[in-house]
């Protein structure tokens, strides 16, 4: 992993891990099951001053992937924080490096690095975006629909979303609710940009069917085997005429090889917290860039700071299909940041221009959603 080094970050004051339920506006459905709050984990690290934020995109269940709230609690404080209060801690990709060892736990290391960028963004005075070589003033961002009955809910949401300005949507998919809602949609919407995700609700046997949505110029069909099934998507890939777009499957730069070179998929989902953090989501980014392989940025239903690096990272030139990236009320009535992000007439929402993630919390909000909170200083990890 190459390293980016400005100058030494050295030792943090203080970490603070927040387990936090914010409701959403409506039950979002997937072939995952049902969400009804967004349950997360919210880090704040502090130097000399300066607060920093991260987000963990894990769930309270795991249904996503391995990790939870609860294991990546632990891991966070047994395990990473440690490597905060070094006084050699170069950077986030100096703690990638640092916690090399511990393997797996990709959500967990990636609210840690995250919270570290935004750190080392700030104390340079520079939008993350800057950081990380981001040449985009807005992002391009499309929404995605749960599953939804009947018909008609599912029109009236896809049109709201179509009269907001969002340029794409993408609707859930799993066995027994594919072909009459994409038949129907397209029917209605002939001309929108659509594609689908089935978060791995099928198997290669199931290919007669997925054959099927090729009939409905969709942009993608997004992760439709299980995440460890690259040989079948390959398999299915050479069988279908609209792209497979891999999500759960891809852990890190390593992952978007292998699937590249046996063609198991002609587009990637990119989401941080799922590839271990900002630096590999980058790698996979300039590796895409160079072989022509189209990526957007996936979304876990973050919170406004987990939003903001989504955006950030989306603002990398490499970024060419709109993101499920969203406005704030998409999924919360009142969002924990002051300013919520708000969609444009064009389809976009703005790359904040502030220092770090550009955005600043609603303390009030904030401590009104938290279900639990710790602080870990140094003096604390020394006492257990």
């Amino acid at each position: 992993m190459s390293r980016t080094v400005s100058a030494t970050l050295g030792s943090i004051d203080s970490l603070e891990i927040r387990e936090i339920r914010l409701p959403l506006v409506a039950p979002f459905e997937t072939s995952l099951g049902v969400e009804n709050a967004k349950d997360a984990l919210l880090l704040t690290v502090r130097k000399a001053g300066t607060v920093a934020y991260g987000e963990c995109v894990a769930s309270r269940s795991p249904h996503y992937g391995e990790e939870t709230i609860a294991s990546a609690k632990y891991i966070i404080k047994q395990y990473l924080a440690p490597l905060l209060f070094r006084e050699n801690l170069e950077g986030p990709t100096h703690f990638l490096e640092l916690s090399s060892w511990v393997k797996g736990n990709n959500m967990a290391v990636a609210s840690v690095e995250m919270a570290l960028w935004d750190l080392e963004s700030k104390l340079e005075g520079r939008s993350l975006a800057k950081q990380l070589g981001g040449t985009k003033q807005e992002v391009a961002v499309g929404v995605s629909v749960g599953i939804e009955r009947p018909p008609e809910k599912l029109f009236g949401t896809v049109g709201s979303y179509l009269h907001e300005g969002y340029r794409r949507v993408k609707v859930k998919i799993k066995p027994g609710y594919d072909l009459e809602p994409v038949k129907a949609i397209r029917a209605r919407f002939p001309d929108v940009p659509l594609q689908v995700d089935a978060n791995s609700a099928y198997q290669l046997s199931d290919t007669p069917i997925l054959k099927q949505l090729d009939g409905f110029g969709l942009l993608l069909i997004e992760q439709p085997l299980d995440a460890a099934d690259i040989i079948d998507h390959s398999k299915l890939q050479k069988q279908l005429r609209t792209p497979i777009c891999l999500d759960e499957s891809v852990r890190n730069p390593h992952d978007a090889e292998k699937a590249v070179e046996i063609d198991a998929c002609r587009i990637i989902n990119i989401k941080p917290g799922r590839v271990r953090g900002i630096q590999p989501a980058r790698e996979i980014h300039d590796f895409c860039v160079a072989r022509g392989i189209p990526v957007w940025c996936g979304g876990m239903l973050e919170t406004g700071i987990g939003r903001a690096f989504n955006i950030a990272l989306a603002s990398l030139p490499g970024f060419s299909l709109p993101g499920d990236i969203s406005a704030s009320k998409r999924y919360f009535q009142r969002d924990i940041i002051t300013k919520p992000f708000e969609l444009t007439k064009d389809g976009t929402l703005p790359v904040p221009e502030g220092p770090g993630i550009g955005v600043e919390v609603n303390q009030h909000l904030l401590d009104a959603c938290t279900v639990s909170m710790e602080t870990v200083t140094e003096a604390t990890l020394r006492k257990s």
